[in-house]
């Protein structure tokens, strides 16, 4: 069964930046990096085929880029400009998801 182990999570001031990385035990054609925040609904954030297309949800267009290194199985979230509003534990897993999840990491955007 496919692991997925996230880090890179911390605290960041906003208008700064992060780069969170996934690690998959397993083969993945679509990836993706969700994120939830306090009190409100998992949400996918990013998306990266085999091909290398990507598609990302309107709140975070412009200023994060997923990226993939397939031979080490690892997907990458680099996030720039962050705001508070992007507070959440970001996870990674397939898109549409499997139903096993990884801890996450917490990325938590304050002054």
């Amino acid at each position: 069964q496919v692991q997925f182990v996230e880090s890179g999570g911390g605290l960041v001031q906003p208008g700064g930046s992060r780069r969170l990385s996934c690690a998959a035990s397993g083969i993945i054609f679509t990836m993706g990096w969700y994120r939830q925040a306090p009190g409100k609904q998992r949400e996918l954030v990013a998306a990266i085929r085999s091909g290398g297309s990507t598609n990302y949800a309107d709140s975070v267009k412009g200023r994060f880029t997923i990226s993939r290194d397939t031979p080490k199985n690892t997907v990458y979230l680099q996030m720039n400009s962050l705001k508070p509003e992007d507070t959440a534990v970001y996870y990674c897993n397939t898109d549409p998801p499997l139903a096993r999840w990884g801890k996450g990491t917490l990325v938590t955007v304050s002054s």
